[in-house]
């Protein structure tokens, strides 16, 4: 193992493996350190958007049938009304986390990136770390150590703002997935999202204010679904999760720079954390092979803009139950309003689109007013 590189990525999940090979990429020598060892698991809806697959092409991840299961829409419901739309032909996939974790190391060891598992950093020199008590020189460090990141703490770029914290807890079933959609039904005491990841398995993972709500709380508000499951053998764990709202007034201090749920994130309701991770690192690669933190904290900030619009406004349903059914109500009414908000979270719109879409929902909210 080299005691000099060129950067230090602290974390090695997806965000972090992204850094890495972006970075090798652009031609920089990379060491990820981690506390454990591949795969690392995390509680997600575990559903790949198109913008997802596409970072993921561009990061030479490559991911076949065999690991996970596609699907070609969102489908938004609760106890009356239901709207759809489709990715007008662009492709998404469910996949276990583990599996794209396992994916994503395979590209960043063909790349040459070095890898400290089972290894604490327990502090950041003048250029250098410590890293299983050995000092490791390099010339940058980044810290991809998730939403309570000691890096970001010992940089001093906390405290930082939590719009809004909820709870996310994730179970697998042996089921034979019945939509081709990732299905969101909205409760009024949270959300459950039944994504597809195989043949004979679906992932259920349901997010709340609460943290002592649980996926089989939120399914006694749903007999159909609940009805579905009648039988069904869990195939994992349920495993939880902290999701939040929340950003950094800054992403990097001198030479140490933040990525990921580091660096201030969106609700899992979007669905866009881990591609916003992904198109920090090909920001971050470009910042880091041209010396110009200033370029990525600029970056950063621009691709966060539509996950944080989406993310404020589908959060503005969650416990207020008269305002939901106004907007699905709306919503299935004109499903076309719904495609055009559904090609703004799957990158296919400007933020502009994105609020002339809201914009046109409002109107149509305040018609139903009247």
């Amino acid at each position: 193992m080299a005691t000099e590189v060129d950067v230090f990525v602290v974390g090695g999940g997806p965000a972090g493996l992204a850094a890495a090979i972006a970075a090798r990429k652009a031609g920089l020598e990379v060491v990820v350190a981690d506390g454990f060892v591949p795969p690392i698991d995390k509680a997600c809806g575990e559903g790949l958007l198109p913008a997802t697959l596409q970072a993921l092409k561009r990061l030479d991840v490559h991911l076949d049938a065999c690991d996970g299961y596609p699907f070609h829409g969102i489908r938004f419901a609760d106890h009356q009304f239901a709207v759809e739309a489709s990715f007008s032909g662009l492709s998404a996939l469910g996949v276990r986390r583990t599996t794209l974790h396992a994916r994503m190391l395979e590209s960043a060891q063909r790349y040459g990136v070095q890898f400290l598992w089972r290894t604490e950093v327990t502090r950041l020199l003048d250029r250098a770390v410590i890293a299983g008590g050995r000092v490791i020189r390099t010339r940058w460090i980044v810290g991809a150590d998730g939403a309570n990141s000691r890096i970001r703490s010992w940089i001093g770029l906390n405290p930082y703002c939590f719009y809004l914290k909820r709870y996310g807890f994730r179970q697998h079933y042996r089921l034979r997935p019945w939509s081709d959609c990732v299905d969101v039904y909205w409760g009024d005491r949270g959300e459950i999202y039944v994504t597809p990841i195989g043949d004979f398995e679906v992932c259920l993972a349901c997010v709340s204010t609460n943290p002592f709500t649980r996926v089989a709380d939120l399914l006694s508000a749903f007999p159909e679904l609940r009805a579905r499951l009648e039988g069904a053998m869990p195939t994992s764990s349920e495993r939880g999760a902290v999701t939040a709202m929340h950003r950094l007034k800054r992403v990097y201090r001198e030479n140490v720079v933040l990525i990921g749920d580091a660096s201030g994130g969106v609700d899992a309701i979007t669905g866009d954390g881990i591609c916003l991770s992904f198109q920090q690192a090909f920001a971050l690669a470009n910042a880091l092979k041209t010396n110009d933190l200033d370029f990525y904290q600029r970056a950063h900030r621009r691709l966060s803009r539509i996950p944080t619009w989406l993310g404020f406004h589908l959060l503005s349903m969650d416990g207020r139950p008269w305002l939901r059914r106004r907007v699905l109500s709306t919503l299935s009414a004109n499903p076309q309003l719904f495609r055009r908000l559904l090609s703004a979270h799957i990158g296919e719109a400007s933020l502009s689109d994105c609020v002339k879409a809201g914009m046109v929902l409002g109107m149509r909210l305040l018609a139903s007013l009247a």
